[in-house]
């Protein structure tokens, strides 16, 4: 007696399972967020680039240290620096973000609509390149994660996961290479330029600031007020 055939593997079956993949894979990323921003709201989490350094065995300067330990002078510069309406925003400036598509259409120079929550998903989820792709994960994740977090928690992960230098993340280290001091006895005018560095941290240095990295600090200094109303959404600082 001879065995019969197997029947050939229906086609809709595969289809199915594809189908089913497109539904779990983003659920489970999903999942995997939130599951790390409840972890990561309660531990000292690490950047994408301190993680990457890591694994290829280099050097990681970072001294975790609470905002509460952080000059005033440096919460004002950052935030008047990278993200001015931060208290405002629900985690997306969109302000910024209609100025910087207006720009790109008319060709102007490019500019950054990035807010603080948004830099703070980049460090700890995603990648450095940019990309739409990123940034359309970045804009819904930022926003889930205004929601997750106080703003206080949210600055206070950024200025420690911040990179300053090659391999020197966060205010404490950033303070002590620049200017030999910790983060809680910068002046004015050193907040002011280590703010200035954020943009592009491999190429403007604090401690040797170019002509160009003056003029950013001296406007940065000016406008940076560490007792500023809009900064009472960072309570305690």
């Amino acid at each position: 007696m001879t065995a019969s055939p197997r029947p050939a593997r229906r086609p809709t079956t595969v289809l199915r399972r594809l189908v089913s993949l497109v539904y779990i894979v983003p659920i489970a990323l999903i999942g995997l967020f939130l599951l790390l921003a409840i972890v990561y709201a309660q531990v000292r989490p690490p950047s994408m680039l301190m993680l990457g350094r890591w694994l290829t065995f280099q050097p990681v300067d970072r001294r975790w240290v609470p905002l509460g330990e952080m000059s005033r002078n440096l919460i004002a510069a950052v935030v008047t620096s990278e993200d001015a309406r931060f208290c405002s925003h629900r985690g997306v400036d969109w302000v910024e973000m209609h100025a910087a598509l207006d720009d790109d259409e008319d060709g102007g120079p490019s500019r950054g609509a990035s807010t603080i929550t948004m830099q703070t998903v980049k460090n700890l989820y995603l990648w450095n390149s940019r990309s739409f792709i990123r940034k359309g994960l970045e804009i819904p994740m930022a926003i889930a994660l205004d929601g997750l977090w106080s703003k206080r928690r949210i600055l206070e992960v950024y200025l420690n996961i911040a990179e300053w230098g090659d391999g020197v993340f966060g205010a404490e280290a950033a303070a002590r290479a620049a200017f030999g001091k910790s983060a809680k006895d910068l002046s004015p005018r050193e907040a002011a330029l280590l703010a200035a560095a954020l943009p592009n941290p491999k190429l403007r240095n604090a401690r040797h600031p170019g002509k160009g990295h003056l003029r950013r600090a001296a406007a940065i200094a000016r406008l940076a007020s560490p007792d500023a109303d809009w900064l009472d959404c960072v309570p305690g600082r």
